[in-house]
């Protein structure tokens, strides 16, 4: 498809600091290193590679035209892709998808397969989740050798420590889940395997939860823990001290997270193709073995302006949206053919949201007012209505994903994409937006981003100070005892309804966080990655009601870190706190990730 001229799009309205991380990551350089590329040049690369999509479907001139749109919405920053489709769009290397999930089976020879299967994804810009659930526990037999086996967590570490030499696509570092049954006999061992600082760090870890335990620690039941090569009960466990031990350790370093199984089978589009064990870094996309799926976030604040929410101009959005991510799935280059052909039978994509708290903002609605809790949940209702519309008049010209007639799906009317709509974290495309990530809060008013493992960034609130400087309190002093706290909480100089609005991720109350989730998570076809922020005078019982709350509001998952429980983090508070550096993967420690975005 040759490019033709077009209407110009307007100038990206990129900030300081999103320039900074364009020209360190995205932007495209010569064999020198010298960068040769300009963002406008970026989106134009982008906009015409996806394009070319449509051409397959229907004809040159309907992918001119979508080409236009595509750029446009970009340029304008109301929608951004994950950051693979940036980098390597229009590219040789062209793998444009952020999310894997690759099986681990109970064999040395699967086992290194997927090892290997993890460096070409990793190399090619991807994060990839593993349930290590199938592998035979530690001292159990090994009958070839008549050996003793490992276990799990052994071959975590062989993972964790290929991630460490490989940098994804020479840009970015790499990133896993991994996640293991509670019913699993090593589990106490995968609880704790993060206890010492940097151990894994290449790893989020998630606790596959079922509603069996959840009922178990409930009731002060007992728990069968049981071998996976056998089927046999290896222990029986008090459910409840095992419930403890996970809570204790979230509060202590951030992990684990728990993912609850059963709701994730529950909504499993595809059940003939198998069980969901695992997700993505992140936990926004339970996928089956070997499936993939490719990203993109919708800015809300583009849409919020004086205390009106432009609704028509939203769906426009969505539907361009919808037709740029399944056009992503057409024109990917995969990094294996079993990663191919699954994609390709069930054409998931993952259409989410960013820049929710700034929106909040402009509506006039603080975070944890009930108002705002019922318009995330009417904007994910709305979200889900106009995509679904746009895969299903997809699906009538190109037709349905080749797996939909033994869908659950298939009651209704034909859909392009066994999954459409999600929440992601989108740490690094939040920036390049200039926005708050995915549905957080607004961290702090003020404070250091730790990104790309060496670039500090400041940054300062723009909604917060647009307000001040109308107010006409902007004065050196109050903007300084904002930066030294993050927080207006306290501060006697800034007005009680601008106290109120800006409402920061650490002044809510535990439950605020999950019943924002929770909102979303009603109309996600896949799962919404959240982090239950909390303060450092959190306790355990926090933990432990938070894990109960999310399995009783249907969460897919649920994440919590308590600040300052690790040295390392991506965001900090300014003034005297000293606790700065790179995050590890970053998806469970303040809603950030370089690699879902």
């Amino acid at each position: 498809m040759k490019s033709k001229t077009r209407e110009p799009s307007p100038r990206p309205a990129f900030n300081a600091n999103a320039l900074q991380i364009l020209e360190r990551r995205y932007l495209q350089r010569d064999e020198s290193g010298v960068v040769i590329e300009t963002p406008e040049q970026l989106l134009e690369r982008v906009a015409h590679s996806v394009a070319s999509g449509d051409e397959v479907y229907e004809g040159a001139a309907v992918a001119r035209a979508s080409e236009a749109r595509f750029l446009r919405m970009m340029s304008e920053l109301r929608f951004l892709p994950n950051s693979p489709t940036l980098m390597n769009a229009g590219t040789s290397l062209g793998q444009l998808a952020a999310c894997f999930v690759l099986p681990v089976p109970d064999s040395i020879e699967g086992i290194f397969d997927t090892l290997k299967r993890m460096a070409l994804i990793h190399q090619s810009g991807g994060g990839t989740g593993f349930s290590f659930s199938r592998v035979r526990p530690k001292n159990d037999v090994v009958r070839s050798t008549g050996g003793i086996a490992s276990g799990p967590v052994s071959f975590m570490r062989v993972f964790d420590e290929t991630t460490d030499v490989i940098k994804q696509g020479g840009r970015r570092r790499g990133a896993n889940m991994g996640v293991l049954r509670v019913d699993h006999p090593d589990i106490v061992e995968f609880i704790e395997c993060k206890l010492h600082e940097g151990a894994f760090h290449n790893f989020n870890l998630s606790v596959g939860v079922t509603d069996a335990f959840m009922d178990a620690a409930q009731n002060d039941g007992s728990f069968a823990l049981v071998s996976p090569r056998s089927g046999k009960t290896v222990q029986t466990v008090r459910a409840r001290d095992l419930f403890d031990r996970i809570a204790d350790t979230a509060w202590r370093t951030g992990d684990p997270g728990v993912i609850f199984l059963d709701e994730v089978n529950r909504w499993n589009p595809t059940p003939d193709e198998g069980p969901i064990e695992a997700t993505n870094p992140c936990g926004e996309q339970p996928l089956l073995p070997f499936e993939a799926c490719t990203l993109g976030s919708i800015n809300l604040a583009a849409f919020a302006r004086d205390g009106r929410f432009d609704w028509d101009a939203f769906a426009e959005t969505i539907r361009d949206a919808v037709r740029f991510l399944d056009d992503v799935v057409e024109v990917n280059h995969y990094p294996a053919p079993e990663v191919e052909a699954i994609s390709r039978r069930n054409r998931k994509i993952g259409l989410g949201v960013m820049g929710f708290a700034e929106a909040l903002v402009r509506l006039g609605l603080p975070y944890d007012a009930p108002e705002a809790l019922e318009h995330g949940r009417r904007t994910m209702q709305f979200l889900k209505r106009v995509s679904h519309e746009a895969s299903a008049a997809l699906a009538a010209t190109r037709g349905p994903f080749p797996n939909f007639a033994k869908s659950r799906l298939a009651s209704g009317p034909p859909m392009r994409n066994a999954a459409v709509t999600t929440v992601a974290p989108t740490g690094t495309i939040a920036i390049l937006a200039g926005v708050s990530s995915g549905i957080e809060p607004l961290f702090a008013l003020s404070y250091v981003r730790h990104a790309l493992d060496d670039v500090e960034l400041l940054e300062l609130n723009p909604e917060f100070l647009a307000l001040a400087r109308a107010r006409g309190f902007d004065g050196n002093r109050a903007l300084e005892e904002v930066a030294k706290r993050g927080t207006l909480r306290g501060l006697a100089s800034v007005p009680d309804d601008l106290r109120r609005l800006f409402v920061t991720a650490f002044d809510l109350a535990p439950d605020v966080h999950v019943r924002m989730q929770a909102a979303f998570q009603e109309s996600s076809d896949s799962a919404v990655s959240k982090t239950v922020n909390l303060p450092e005078t959190a306790t355990v019982d926090d933990v432990r009601e938070i894990y109960r709350l999310a399995h009783r509001l249907h969460l897919k998952g649920v994440t919590v870190f308590r600040y300052g429980c690790r040295g390392k983090q991506v965001l900090y508070r300014t003034g005297n706190d000293s606790r700065a550096g790179t995050c590890e993967v970053g998806a469970e420690f303040s809603g950030e990730c370089r690699i879902c975005d």
